[in-house]
């Protein structure tokens, strides 16, 4: 459905302007534009993927094969394997992602750019959708990069080892996109509390206390 303003014109005649309505796509094109401007984006991103690369590097090329296991001393834990050390770095990861996704929505609030963002989209959701699908799909893919970079490497540190694991043994691929799905949706449950709380510290203190 279109709109029409009406405005006077000269001589007292009211003239008609169609005004083009509000569509989703139209939502997702403005925050894309406003997400690759905002610098915290590139920095978070970048140090979600440098975590998850150095920690899973780390933890393969300095394993000496006496761990068995990835729980606390002297309590039993998982088996360690090639892929609980290239996800060593999930957890540090997460809270860079959650961080971001707080930003993303918070960060609005506390600059007072949503006004312009609710003048143009008077309603939230559209803006929170665009919102989370974009914070959830970039973090899902940089995530995805940095778990199989992280395996990856790993994988040379690990060679000849007992743990040692490729691509292609079962359950490899889908910890690995598991992972990268999880840190995916840890972003978007950042940009839910940054929505609800409105508030960068609040948010990231929200989020701490729940990872």
């Amino acid at each position: 459905m279109t709109i029409a303003l009406e405005r006077p014109a000269e001589g007292g005649n009211i003239t008609r302007t169609p005004v083009k309505p509000v569509r989703f796509r139209r939502v997702l094109l403005s925050e894309t534009t406003k997400f690759r401007t905002i610098r915290s984006t590139w920095i978070c991103l970048a140090l979600g993927l440098v975590l998850l690369g150095l920690f899973g590097s780390i933890g393969a090329f300095t394993y000496d094969g006496a761990g068995v296991t990835d729980g606390p001393p002297g309590i039993s834990g998982r088996p360690l394997d090639a892929v609980s050390l290239a996800l060593m770095g999930l957890s540090f990861a997460s809270l860079v992602v959650g961080v971001f996704g707080v930003l993303s929505t918070a960060g609005e609030y506390s600059t007072g750019t949503i006004r312009s963002t609710l003048a143009a989209v008077p309603k939230r959701l559209p803006v929170l959708w665009a919102k989370a699908i974009l914070a959830g799909g970039a973090v899902f893919a940089i995530s995805a990069v940095g778990v199989f970079a992280a395996f990856l490497i790993g994988s040379v540190g690990l060679d000849g080892e007992a743990i040692s694991l490729s691509l292609t043994d079962d359950g490899v691929l889908r910890a690995l996109f598991g992972a990268a799905l999880y840190l995916g949706l840890v972003a978007v449950f950042g940009v839910a509390l940054g929505a609800l709380l409105r508030s960068p510290a609040g948010g990231i203190a929200a989020l701490v206390s729940i990872l």
